[in-house]
């Protein structure tokens, strides 16, 4: 029986290394198929557990000089994985500052004092630690390429580094042989020194990327909770570890408590927050029967749950799945260097030994040193430098213009990919829309008291009720008594000596309160539009309709205009209902649009457009739509949204300025055409200097490029490419940002670093207590609070360093009043 399960691999770094797991594996036998990425290091395989085991699949690929990390259960080994690469991260940070601590006075020497007489001395005791230690890697791995026939781009920085220190060595230790031949003084420490030094800088940015985009699964995994509280046969209760859980164990959820795996309810009823799945910022009512899913929260009160799916068969750890699978079929924009430095490679060592061996041949007077020289020279004036710098810079300029202008440019795949996308799926609530419930119409009976029903909307616990509060705000709110929740249906309660329902119509039908004709058009057409209705009767009178939706951003359709006069097909995706869908679509100028579509299925739309041979970026702000940004050719996340929706994404736009969209494929274009200059002008370099290099002009003029000079001017092509990338930082993008959607980039930054915690708030008795609370909170710079009154409980964000409790207490106190208090939840 085949057994299909993804391998996290340690020591991956270019597209040669991929070929070398992949070929390790499906020789083994009972492996059926391998597919290997290098994006997210992982090989997913599958195998006969009855022919092969993971011990030998490990033993396959450490045969090939690779680590992968095995284990029957996937959360386990990718901690492991996760260990491994903090480790290695760790050394190449300290190699890497050490290498540039002491490249320093190595680059002195070499360019200002280098008619010192301690010079040589002085720079080959320097660059021996650097070239041997802090670069040993390179040589390794160059070994490693030989030994299975093949070469990157560490081969040629393993030669050039290599000849280049053994060839000044030599000239430092035998002065007369030097002195002889006249080759004047050929000592290339610092060009060693800083090659090394210069790759180690650019594999250290490497690892960072890779390091923040495997934070999105890490997130992901952390919206289920470690530990969980079961129910026991005999009735007790006790505190388990997720990991044990079996199905059918009874659990317990209390009120703020996340969900910790699929099940099903079998005591109590609760309004359940379902955005991770859905996106919609309704809570739904759960009561007993219906499913429950790992990592949606409950909010009001206790459920009893029966487990039904646990592990790795649960829906969070579907999308996990997903986005691991849909992140490492991505090729990020480097892999066309690798595949280009495995025929620049070879070709540069065949011209270097041809050089040599003409010379040898040819040249009847100073063969031996002119070989030697020539030979070195197209070693190092072919030093990947340039080739090296030619995208990082581009990418580190066209960052900075993005975030500017409110756009965080993740990687090079996102610059690359964008300029070409031809369809773009945008979500709804959060993304076209605020996300927000608010009442968008409210109709009422002339001289109608209003401040009752914003009485029982202050005290109700369902989650729409703060948006009629706070519509219906009033300073004044009479007593009510007896005061009685319909679940699903509605609350009902007395003041003074007459009774008032609010609810929707299934409550009005059970009272059998009817809907008046001057009502009637009003109610059928907020239905018909998509809008959430609350209805509000004084005994058997119905007084009151309040519609509800969450409203569109005034940025919609402005964005959404100007992709489509791009040529860029906007089509929206929503788990909301086909009348929201309609109505928000027909508003913001979008043709097509599907709905009540789950986390799975907008993954499965990205999938069927890009069969069709269409290039799409996903838009979203929210955990649901994480599978279908990691699936998608471009994801784009809004930054009002999810931490997690961001990480994935390679685009996070700061702010909810759709707008900006169409600034951050302009900046594609403009980065993208840098980096392919960068390219070109690193080629163009080495196809006029390296027949230079080897001598061609000699038999012309009698000129002989000397190493130095060689090394001369492999810096001033590191040199052309870096000014060519900061030309960037002068372009302008077509969308003014003004007024307050103007982020600093500070704040941009900050956001990526959101830390969250939830807080339990004694003495609240109002929707007026909870603005107090909340808007006190807010008072604190880096702190964005959002308080509820049922439960009450202040989810608090805080965008830099956590604050003391202290000090939320003491802001509460002096800007809400003493009643109340703030502790840990």
């Amino acid at each position: 029986m085949l057994t299909e399960q993804s391998f996290p691999v340690v020591g991956m770094s270019c597209a040669a290394c991929v070929a070398h797991v992949q070929k390790a594996l499906a020789k083994s036998k009972g492996v059926e198929q391998v597919s290997v990425n290098l994006a997210t290091a992982t090989a997913r395989v599958s195998y006969d557990q009855s022919v092969v085991t993971l011990e030998e699949l490990q033993k396959a690929v450490a045969a090939a000089g690779y680590k992968l990390i095995v284990s029957t259960d996937a959360s386990d080994s990718r901690k492991e994985a996760a260990a491994v690469k903090q480790k290695a991260y760790r050394i190449l940070r300290r190699r890497t500052f050490v290498a540039l601590i002491l490249t320093i006075p190595v680059v002195l020497y070499g360019m200002i004092w280098m008619h010192r007489p301690e010079a040589p001395w002085v720079m080959w005791l320097f660059a021996t630690p650097v070239v041997f230690v802090m670069g040993r890697d390179f040589f390794r791995n160059a070994w490693q390429q030989l030994m299975h026939r093949s070469c990157n781009m560490d081969t040629l920085v393993a030669l050039s580094t290599g000849i280049a220190y053994l060839y000044s060595l030599f000239n430092l230790f035998a002065p007369y042989f030097r002195w002889t031949h006249s080759v004047g003084q050929p000592i290339y420490f610092e060009s060693a020194a800083v090659i090394i030094t210069f790759i180690l800088l650019g594999r250290l940015l490497e690892e960072r990327a890779k390091h923040r985009t495997s934070m999105a699964i890490d997130q992901l995994m952390g919206l289920q909770p470690s530990r969980v509280v079961r129910v026991n046969e005999d009735g007790s209760l006790e505190e388990v570890a997720i990991n044990v859980l079996r199905k059918g164990d009874i659990l317990l959820a209390k009120p703020g408590e996340r969900i910790a795996v699929d099940g099903t309810v079998t005591e109590g009823s609760s309004y359940v927050e379902e955005s991770m799945l859905t996106g919609e910022p309704e809570a739904k009512l759960k009561q007993v029967e219906a499913k429950l899913f790992a990592g949606t929260i409950n909010r009001t009160n206790t459920l009893t749950y029966r487990a039904d799916e646990v592990g790795e068969e649960t829906l969070l750890a579907g999308i996990i799945r997903l986005v691991e699978q849909a992140q490492g079929s991505k090729a990020p924009i480097q892999r066309t260097v690798d595949k280009i430095a495995s025929v620049f490679v070879p070709v540069i060592l065949s011209i270097a030994v041809v050089t040599l061996l003409l010379w040898l041949l040819l040249d009847a007077d100073q063969r031996v040193v002119h070989g030697l020289q020539a030979c070195v020279s197209v070693l190092v004036i072919a030093c990947p430098c340039a080739l090296g710098l030619a995208t990082p810079t581009a990418i580190m300029v066209g960052v900075g213009v993005g975030a500017k202008h409110g756009i965080l440019i993740k990687d090079a795949e996102s610059l690359e990919v964008a300029r070409g996308i031809d369809t773009l799926l945008v979500d709804k609530t959060g993304t076209l829309t605020h996300g927000q419930p608010q009442v968008t119409d409210f109709h009422s009976l002339p001289q109608t008291d209003m401040s009752v029903f914003a009485a029982m909307e202050a005290r109700s616990e369902h989650p729409l009720a703060a948006a009629v509060a706070a519509y219906l705000s009033t300073d004044h709110l009479p007593e009510l008594t007896n005061l009685q929740t319909h679940p699903g249906k509605g609350v009902s309660a007395y003041s003074g000596a007459h009774r008032y329902l609010i609810g929707n119509e299934a409550l009005f039908k059970e009272f059998e309160i009817p809907i008046p004709d001057p009502f009637r058009p009003e109610v059928e057409r907020l239905l018909a539009e998509g809008r959430t209705i609350v209805l509000f009767a004084q005994e058997r009178t119905m007084v009151a309709v309040a519609g509800i939706a969450d409203s569109i951003k005034e940025s919609s359709r402005e964005a959404v205009d100007a992709l489509q006069r791009k040529g860029i097909e906007v089509c929206m995706l929503t788990g909301d209902n086909r009348a929201a869908a309609e109505r928000v679509a027909a508003a913001v100028g979008i043709e097509g649009y599907y709905s009540e579509v789950l986390p799975h299925e907008k993954a499965a739309i990205v999938k069927a457009l890009q069969a069709k041979g269409k290039k799409v970026a996903m838009v979203g702000d929210g955990i649901n739509d994480t599978a279908a940004l990691a699936q998608a050719d471009l994801s784009i996340a809004m930054g009002c949204g999810s931490d997690i929706a961001m990480e994935v994404a390679g685009i996070t736009i700061i702010g909810d300025d759709l707008r900006r969209i169409a600034e951050a494929i302009r900046l594609s274009h403009l980065t993208v055409t840098t980096i392919r200059q960068n390219l070109f002008w690193a080629f163009f370099y080495n196809l006029l200097a390296v027949p230079i290099a080897a001598g061609v002009l000699y038999p012309i003029n009698g000129f002989l490029l000397n190493p130095m000079i060689a090394g001369a001017a492999m810096a001033l092509s590191s040199v052309s490419v870096v000014t060519n990338s900061l030309r960037l930082g002068r372009h302008k993008l077509s969308t003014p940002t003004t007024g307050s959607r103007r982020v600093k980039l500070s704040k941009q930054i900050q956001i990526k670093n959101m830390n969250e915690k939830i807080y339990r708030i004694e003495g609240m008795m109002c929707m007026h207590c909870r603005k107090h609370v909340e808007d006190a909170l807010n008072s604190l710079e880096g702190v964005h609070a959002i308080v509820s009154l049922y439960p009450p409980l202040a989810t608090i964000r805080f965008l830099g360093k956590e604050l003391p409790l202290e000090t939320l207490q003491k802001v509460i106190n002096e800007r809400a009043g003493a009643d109340y208090r703030i502790y840990p939840n």
